[in-house]
């Protein structure tokens, strides 16, 4: 039991699940915020551009009485322009991380050995004689 609470402690402290945690929790903030959006400003303006609307509100009783069955296709409406509005604003944040994240192109290494051309041994750039054959090299 002592080995498995070490590789679980092991595990929780790794850098991977602190970050993946924090992600979580600001991915519910960052969702409460989109659903507002969505619910205070995108629900009523397209309820104006309807003519007053009441999208959210959309739904057909499945049944009789007071206590019947509702199919609200308008919520499920209002949750899929949540999510598109929470995959555009994620799209757009990884967008910018990659463009500041990216590395600039590294410049080709300077050689720093050559080859013979009369062994076809790699030699030092900056030697003037073949270690390998003795011949002179030409500069």
């Amino acid at each position: 039991m002592k080995a498995f609470m070490k590789e679980f402690k092991e595990f929780i402290s790794r850098g991977n699940v602190m970050d993946m945690a924090v992600g979580v929790i600001i991915g519910g903030a960052f969702t409460a915020i989109v659903t507002s959006l969505v619910n205070d400003v995108m629900m009523p303006i397209l309820s104006l551009l309807t003519g007053g609307f009441d999208f959210t509100a959309l739904g057909v009783v499945l049944g009789e009485g007071e206590g019947a069955a509702t199919l609200n296709y308008g919520a499920f409406i209002a949750a899929v322009i949540n999510f598109l509005l929470i995959a555009i604003v994620i799209f757009l944040l990884i967008k910018v991380i990659n463009k500041f994240s990216r590395k600039k192109k590294e410049e080709p290494a300077l050689a720093v050995t050559k080859t013979c051309p009369f062994c076809k041994e790699e030699i030092s750039i900056e030697a003037s004689r073949c270690p390998h054959c003795t011949s002179q090299l030409v500069e």
